[in-house]
């Protein structure tokens, strides 16, 4: 009860940043281009100080060995989510423009405008080195395969003439992961981070959670909360991202203890909340690119953010069983 009773207070805190860039919004402080500006901060310059810095706080050589085999857990899990993704497709026959996005709705999750505050809410910042291992299996499933089934699912292509869809490497490198790489290279070097530096990126690197959660309030307020629909699609890409994409990281860490994989609970815990985080924001903005439903996805973007302040503290709950 204590431990339920802890995320719906951390959940709350959350939920009132959210509600205050939703009313900013429709009371229109906040111009149409003010989201997409927010989002550039973030992932672009606040993201990759904040992870930079917490790399340099949490992370030693020795805690590298035990990130390396924490990655086998969600790698499993995405791998897992998409063959049940796929055949969940093939099977209620999902029609095509909603394909994509479905399979991306079941197994990416957002990390980086939901996850990292969420996480640094539950857990604080010795956590955030957890978080960093479910972010880099997310961030490649993401642009490096999540991308190319929305663009092969576009509808108005001719699949027989469709032209080799190319991966754009750029995007499986965005910024925040660059700060991570650039973090890992500069512990291992053993290089100190000068304390105006330090300080510097430490301001900057605690713009994320309330920055991101405003943006959250923003985006609901631009999709608009009366234009929810729950259709089939709707609710099984909803039961795909918070029933079936835990379920899967869960099993797999008791598998996995089974033969002496023991992760640490901390871990345990964050790798299973991020499993359950609502959507990913840009799923609107990939499906228009590719001439898919866009409404869709903005649809269930919506409803799983709003949906996730209830899934949070019964996902603590469960955890200490775990």
């Amino acid at each position: 009860m204590k431990v339920f009773l802890t995320s719906v207070s951390s959940v709350a805190v959350i939920v009132l940043i959210m509600a205050l860039g939703y009313i900013l919004r429709k009371k229109h402080w906040f111009s149409d281009d003010f989201g997409k500006n927010i989002s550039s901060l973030i992932t672009k310059i606040a993201l990759p100080a904040s992870i930079f810095m917490a790399v340099m706080k949490n992370l030693t050589r020795g805690k590298l060995l035990s990130l390396s085999t924490g990655l086998l857990f969600p790698a499993l899990a995405v791998i897992i989510g998409y063959l049940i993704a796929w055949l969940t497709v093939k099977v209620l026959k999902i029609k095509p423009g909603r394909r994509g996005i479905f399979m991306n709705a079941v197994v990416n999750a957002n990390t980086i405008f939901i996850g990292m505050p969420l996480n640094n809410a539950l857990f604080g910042d010795k956590a955030t080195t957890y978080f960093l291992i479910y972010y880099i299996i997310n961030t490649v499933s993401t642009w490096a395969f999540g991308v190319f089934l929305i663009s092969n699912d576009d509808p108005t292509v001719d699949k027989n003439a469709q032209k080799k869809h190319e991966i754009n490497w750029k995007k499986i490198l965005p910024m925040p992961l660059v700060g991570f790489i650039v973090a890992i290279f500069w512990m291992l070097l053993n290089l100190p981070v000068p304390n105006f530096a330090g300080q510097t990126l430490n301001y900057v690197g605690s713009l994320v959670t309330p920055l991101s959660l405003i943006y959250i309030g923003i985006v609901l307020a631009d999709a608009g909360l009366t234009n929810m629909k729950l259709d089939r699609d709707t609710v099984l890409a909803l039961l795909g991202r918070f029933v079936l994409s835990p379920v899967v990281l869960i099993l797999l860490i008791k598998f996995g203890a089974g033969f002496g994989l023991n992760l640490p609970t901390l871990m345990r815990q964050t790798l299973v909340v991020q499993s359950a985080t609502p959507m990913l924001a840009v799923l609107p903005i990939l499906a228009n690119e590719a001439h898919g439903d866009v409404k869709y996805a903005t649809n269930i973007v919506t409803i799983s953010t709003v949906l996730f302040i209830l899934v949070v503290p019964i996902l603590m709950g469960i955890l200490q069983f775990i």
